[in-house]
């Protein structure tokens, strides 16, 4: 067990087609107040599993009292385009970068099932492993700026010198016990563009952010008709939104994508807003099978892409909308009728 030290683990999961690696202890001292502030001023909006798993989210250890490391690791997704020119074309749909192909989820998830198998191996017995990708109650970015892979930018996301905004995030939490990194220092300075790239100003305040008027969470986590002040902001974006990390200056070193399946599939690179809306349960759900858009479900996703219709400005989309106005949906009819009034006024 003494010999497996942190550089064999570390080539090892570059091997793997890790971008960085990064080791950290599983505390964070200063998570809890920082994610009890967020929630007490309503900024998760309906995360309601946010505040209920407080305990766990702010407290590693609380979520695995016998974890002794933790072993962060980046994969780099960086697109071949660039994902802003999506949002010039207003009777297309802008997706985000990160679901224009295979669900990250899946692939992250085997990349570290394989690692953390090695590991065990190499350990020896008694060492265990809890691997994690972006669905459990893990603070993975304030982790993973301990662990020295990058540092939470104004906009709360994590970027890095080496690898610019585009990775995922995937944590290896073990008893097995390694030797710490030194934490990453804030490289933002006085930039302050990803704040200013925000379509709905939804940071109150640098290195912080308020998810109810954020164009991500609306589109993903938001139920039920979105605010009416909000809808015109959405512009396009159908599903996520990247404009506050295609903004970041650090991307001019950002690193390339080395997974082929995270580049965008060709219908999905600003795919026309009249076929989507079209689109019925088991159609959505044939279309979008494997992909993390398939989440949200068929409503959701046309009352994003009716908001994107109202939107347009293209009045030849309104007999589209209007096939809507009676959807089985209370949501999606709600959203069709806006689309046909705002472009009767057009």
């Amino acid at each position: 067990m003494a010999g497996l030290d942190k550089e064999t683990v570390r080539a090892r999961a570059l091997d793997e087609g890790f971008s960085k690696v990064g080791f950290a202890r599983p505390d964070l001292p200063d998570a809890m107040d920082r994610l009890k502030a967020f929630v007490d001023a309503g900024h998760h909006g309906q995360m309601g599993w946010m505040e209920e798993r407080m305990a766990w989210r702010g407290d590693p250890t609380a979520l695995w009292p016998e974890a002794k490391s933790v072993i962060m690791l980046a994969e780099v997704y960086t697109p071949d385009d660039d994902p802003m020119v999506a949002i010039n074309r207003p009777e297309s749909g802008a997706i985000s970068v990160y679901a224009r192909n295979r669900d990250y989820h899946d692939m992250v998830k085997k990349r570290l099932k394989r690692l953390g198998r090695w590991l065990i191996e190499q350990a020896g017995e008694g060492t265990e492993i809890k691997v994690f990708v972006d669905t459990a109650p893990v603070m993975e970015k304030p982790l993973a700026a301990k662990a020295g892979l990058g540092w939470q930018g104004k906009h709360t996301n994590l970027l890095a010198r080496d690898l610019g905004s585009w990775f995922f995030l995937g944590a290896i939490f073990t008893t097995h016990n390694f030797d710490p990194d030194p934490a990453e220092k804030d490289h933002c300075g006085s930039c302050r563009a990803c704040l200013d790239a925000c379509p709905t100003q939804a940071f109150p305040a640098p290195f912080q952010l308020d998810a109810r008027r954020c164009i991500s969470y609306l589109t993903i986590e938001h139920h039920g008709p979105v605010d009416l002040e909000l809808r015109e902001k959405m512009g396009n974006r159908i599903y996520g939104c990247d404009d506050c990390l295609a903004a970041c200056p650090w991307n001019k070193f950002a690193a390339t994508a080395k997974e082929l399946r995270y580049a965008a599939r060709d219908d999905l690179i600003a795919p026309p807003l009249r076929d989507l809306a079209l689109l019925d349960d088991a159609t959505f759900r044939a279309k979008f099978s494997g992909s993390p858009i398939k989440r949200i479900g068929r409503d959701r996703f046309v009352r994003n892409v009716l908001y994107a219709i109202g939107n347009s400005g293209a009045a030849d989309l309104e007999p589209i909308a209007r096939l809507l106005c009676e959807d089985a949906d209370a949501t999606v009819r709600d959203a069709a009728q806006w689309a046909v009034a705002r472009l009767g006024c057009a």
